[in-house]
């Protein structure tokens, strides 16, 4: 069967990559919005689902994943900063704090309607981290379409004083040990 990535991340690209398994990519054209009441990982479980059915239409003989990841801080959604100027603004905002990030998952079997999700959380604590040093980070990665405005993948691990999660791929936005469980359960075993 057919696996499709509905995403046009190139972390998520690089991350299902990993398993070895032959997949196309599709964007979900959606609107990530979070709706007034709703938790971050209601929100990411949500635009997970949606993704997912949003490709489902142009594959529907397929197993689609859809993926979502939103930064919570001090109680407040981060996004992706876009520019230099609000990238500065999120990591000063972020300097020596802790952050949530929720990052859901879901598999959806286009063929029968089946659907697994789960949301792989992520507790972060940043370093206290100098103006100087966020305008050297910035200027080599350039994360203006990173969630929280760090890429742990790179050099932003350096920002990072350390992070629990039960899947480190989750941080940087595609639960792999998560998703090869959910693929194992469709009868698509990864090692196979």
């Amino acid at each position: 069967m057919l696996l499709v990535l509905a995403s046009t991340s190139p972390y998520r690209r690089e991350l299902l990559a990993r398993l070895g398994v032959p997949f196309e990519i599709a964007a979900p054209d959606v609107d990530e919005s979070p709706l007034p009441g709703e938790s971050p990982d209601e929100t990411a479980q949500r635009l997970s689902l949606l993704k997912a059915r949003a490709v489902a239409e142009k594959y529907p003989d397929a197993l689609i994943i859809g993926s979502d990841q939103v930064a919570l801080l001090e109680g407040v959604q981060l996004g992706k900063p876009g520019t230099h100027e609000k990238a500065v603004a999120q990591l000063q905002s972020m300097r020596g704090k802790a952050l949530e990030f929720h990052t859901a998952l879901t598999l959806l079997n286009a063929r029968t309607g089946s659907t697994q999700t789960a949301n792989v959380p992520v507790r972060l604590v940043m370093r206290n981290y100098s103006d100087a040093q966020i305008e050297h980070y910035l200027r080599r990665d350039q994360p203006y379409n990173c969630c929280g405005s760090a890429k742990s993948e790179s050099l932003g691990i350096a920002l990072i004083a350390r992070f629990e999660t039960e899947d480190p791929n989750a941080l940087v936005g595609l639960p792999l040990i998560k998703l090869v469980e959910m693929l194992a359960n469709e009868g698509l075993d990864v090692l196979g």
